[in-house]
């Protein structure tokens, strides 16, 4: 199937699921059903693939989760509504770095109203078929050197080939799930998907430090908190060692300025010194020490070893 969306035939067991979440009974006539191919494990047009491990992970994440337009947050954007997930083993099927093929599928439900008609009638048409899905992930290993790339520097580029081996990264580790949309343009050939992990988190993240910044109201769901509070953390700690390291540097330059000048108040250098950046204390550090080195003068007669004679006089009679 290259579609992403197919309708379905509705069951029994199909109707007990959804009715864990919806507030009545509803009969089979007042809703539509429809399967949805979320993601896979195939290496994607960003160069970035799911393990099977985590799509696992995700389908038991993507229960109750909701379906909307181009990852729009307004609730009156919410459509769909995912009641159960599976991953499927693509028979005959390998991908593009040479495994099994497996899709997280889903079975999501919506109203058969006026208001869906005429996305009901695109998904029948073959019109809406492509999907995306926004998902929170641990790591973000690098298929050369193994490295986490949210964690540690790699220096190998994602779509190149590094003695025929193709570079991608894997992402492992589902955090969290926040809902599937319908969009135009997937990043997975097969199922489209379109992620908000590893270094798009990142950006997330700044956006919405810049949002409090400037006096605006949001609402962040618990994954958002939980990175929010990481990377405050984050930033603590790295003010903590940057601290620690401006406290030597000033004292090195103390030392070299008494060195340097040993006639002048050190405490007005001090308070001076105190409020210059790790840059300026740096620039100081090296003119100081390269001062002191040319001001090294080698003194114009230097006292020679004695010699001793070899005329044998004190044996002359």
């Amino acid at each position: 199937m290259q579609g992403c969306i197919e309708k379905s035939i509705t069951t029994d067991e199909d109707m007990k699921k959804i009715h864990s979440f919806t507030r009545r009974e509803m009969s089979p006539d007042e809703l539509y059903v429809f399967n949805v191919d979320l993601c896979n494990n195939d290496v994607d047009r960003d160069y970035e693939k799911f393990s099977v491990d985590t799509l696992n992970q995700l389908a038991k994440l993507f229960v109750g989760r909701t379906g909307i337009f181009d990852h729009s947050m307004k609730s009156s954007d919410q459509t769909a509504r995912i009641f159960d997930t599976f991953v499927h083993r693509e028979e005959g099927k390998k991908t593009v770095d040479g495994e099994d093929f497996y899709t997280l599928k889903a079975r999501a439900y919506m109203l058969n109203n006026d208001e869906n008609r005429p996305l009901i009638e695109s998904i029948d048409a073959g019109i809406k078929k492509e999907v995306s899905v926004s998902c929170s992930v641990g790591k973000e290993i690098c298929s050369i050197c193994s490295a986490d790339r949210r964690k540690s520097r790699c220096e190998h580029i994602k779509g190149r080939s590094y003695g025929n081996k193709l570079c991608y990264s894997t992402l492992v580790d589902a955090t969290d799930a926040y809902e599937f949309s319908f969009v135009a343009v997937p990043a997975q050939r097969e199922a489209g998907i379109t992620k908000s992990f590893s270094k798009k988190e990142e950006k997330q993240v700044q956006d919405v430090v810049k949002m409090i910044s400037q006096g605006e109201e949001i609402t962040l769901t618990k994954s958002q908190t939980n990175e929010l509070c990481s990377y405050i953390e984050g930033l603590k700690q790295e003010a903590e060692l940057g601290e620690s390291y401006k406290k030597k540097l000033l004292k090195e330059v103390v030392g070299l300025f008494k060195s340097a000048f040993p006639k002048m108040d050190e405490a007005l250098f001090v308070s001076v010194a105190s409020v210059m950046t790790n840059k300026e204390l740096l620039g100081f550090c090296d003119g100081m020490k390269k001062s002191l080195n040319e001001s090294k003068i080698k003194p114009q007669l230097a006292i020679k070893p004695e010699q001793k004679s070899n005329d044998n006089s004190d044996f002359k009679i």
